[in-house]
């Protein structure tokens, strides 16, 4: 199970504990990303998280480049 607030704290530290653990979809642009991303952060209105990149793909997200 997912906590919004703690995987939201993870990713704007873009904390490297944290990689593989929960991917994060950007509903803006239709992309997921995992939490260490060196990409311009997205606003935390726009996030979800997943526990896999396959539920973020399942979620109808696309990987990151």
């Amino acid at each position: 199970m997912l906590d919004f607030d703690e995987c939201n704290a993870a990713r704007l530290r873009r904390d490297p504990d944290y990689d593989g653990r929960f991917f994060i979809g950007v509903k803006t642009t239709g992309i997921y990303c995992r939490p260490v991303c060196p990409v311009r952060q997205p606003l935390t209105k726009n996030v979800s998280f997943h526990p896999s990149a396959a539920a973020a793909e399942k979620a109808g997200f696309r990987p990151c480049l």
